[in-house]
């Protein structure tokens, strides 16, 4: 950062009131009859309502449209593990980004817990507030298991973000990405350097997808992770394949496809170069790629490319995914997020970034002429209003039709006024 956007950023968030984030009533209270509605004796009445079922909590309280927003602050942006309070700004950012783009009420949650048993036992017991949780910035592998524990313990919403929103816009671009480059997701082989949430996450999406397991080399510090390697976690051992390739060297000659969710600098020329014909790269280390787009344009013509930067095209962006998902899973009071929804969105997403671009959204980014489905257009622009409608109700659909949609039951249970 410049030091002018240092300034701005501290002013910005320190500007009175501080933070990004306050809680609005949604119910008038300008009478003494209001009042007795709000508080007592009125709201002894819904006490009593779901003291008798439980589901009446979503007609009677803001359970239905809202999430929790919860990290440990273990693994924050790029800054590592600065803690819980120290990672309260993201988590206020993203509370902001829920209500902007989606419409959802936010409580964000700084845990000090860095046991993944007992995070996930504080979420558990927290989870009655809440009709869905997001989990953000919580490191690897802890993240795993926590997502696992509340997944299998909880009947709302668990979404890690880290681990599916990012999987699930890699993948929508990447499919964009390889019809453009005349290449199949069953064909290719791809090399991801990053071996965290997001990287074993994005690689498992892509099996899911038709990508094959023998044709993925990940890459951590140590190298690629191979079969023979005896210090891998069990979620790395998941992932090893038998290779003669140990280095990120090896991995990238002839490779098609370059996924990093690694760190800067970290891909060179000559590994660019060694590269199979039009192979795609999506350098995603932020805020400095592992590969600058200038250095790629150098030296090949053939890429296609995306980063994690808004500065330049194709930004990969978890705010095209973790709103909708949620917006869709709420609206019909999904019991979970499922394969069938993430998939939904990958598709929702891609198809999205075919159609045109509303003059609305290109004078936003201050774009004068058309955009269209392109090397440089693999991805929706993050603004854009229509990915609420798309998205949301394709994740929606997916939920009722895989049978976790409880909006039926849920309905059957409101009071007739």
């Amino acid at each position: 950062m410049t030091n002018d956007l240092q300034k701005a950023a501290l002013q910005y968030h320190a500007s009175f009131p501080a933070g990004k984030v306050g809680i609005v009533s949604t119910k008038p209270t300008d009478t003494q009859y209001d009042l007795s509605l709000c508080y007592t004796p009125g709201v002894a009445e819904p006490v009593k309502e779901i003291a008798q079922n439980d589901k009446a909590a979503y007609f009677y309280t803001n359970k239905n449209n809202l999430v929790a927003v919860i990290s440990n602050g273990t693994a924050v942006l790029g800054l590592g593990n600065v803690g819980p309070l120290a990672s309260k700004p993201v988590m206020e950012g993203k509370a902001v980004l829920f209500k902007r783009f989606a419409g959802i009420d936010v409580y964000d949650l700084e845990i000090a817990c860095d046991d993944p048993l007992l995070l996930a036992e504080t979420i558990g017991r927290l989870a009655p507030t809440f009709g869905g949780i997001n989990l953000e910035d919580i490191k690897a592998p802890e993240c795993f298991m926590v997502e696992q524990i509340l997944k299998q313990t909880l009947t709302i919403p668990v979404f890690h973000d880290d681990q599916h929103g990012t999987a699930i816009v890699i993948a929508a671009g990447l499919l964009n990405a390889l019809e453009l480059q005349h290449k199949t997701l069953d064909d290719v082989q791809i090399v991801c350097a990053g071996a965290g949430a997001a990287g074993i996450a994005a690689m498992n999406l892509l099996v899911k997808l038709g990508a094959q397991r023998d044709h993925i080399l990940m890459v951590d510090r140590i190298g690629v992770i191979h079969t023979d390697r005896k210090d891998l976690n069990r979620y790395k051992q998941e992932v090893a394949i038998k290779t003669a390739k140990h280095t990120l060297v090896d991995a990238l000659d002839g490779a098609d496809v370059f996924i990093g969710v690694s760190g800067p600098g970290l891909m060179t020329v000559d590994m660019l170069k060694s590269m199979a014909t039009r192979p795609i790269l999506f350098a995603l280390s932020n805020p400095t790629p592992e590969i600058m787009p200038e250095v790629v344009r150098s030296v090949r013509d053939d890429v296609i490319m995306a980063t994690g930067r808004s500065d330049y095209p194709n930004q990969v962006n978890n705010a095209l995914c973790f709103p909708y998902i949620f917006r869709g899973a709420l609206d019909v009071y999904a019991s979970c997020i499922n394969e069938a929804m993430q998939m939904a969105a990958v598709y929702a997403i891609k198809e999205l970034a075919k159609e045109p671009v509303p003059p609305a959204v290109l004078e936003a980014y201050g774009i004068k002429k058309a955009m269209t489905f392109g090397p440089d257009y693999l991805l929706p622009l993050l603004i854009d209003p229509r990915l609420k409608t798309h998205v949301s109700s394709a994740v929606a659909n997916a939920a009722i039709t895989s049978g976790v949609a409880q909006v039926d039951s849920f309905r059957d249970s409101q009071v007739n006024f």
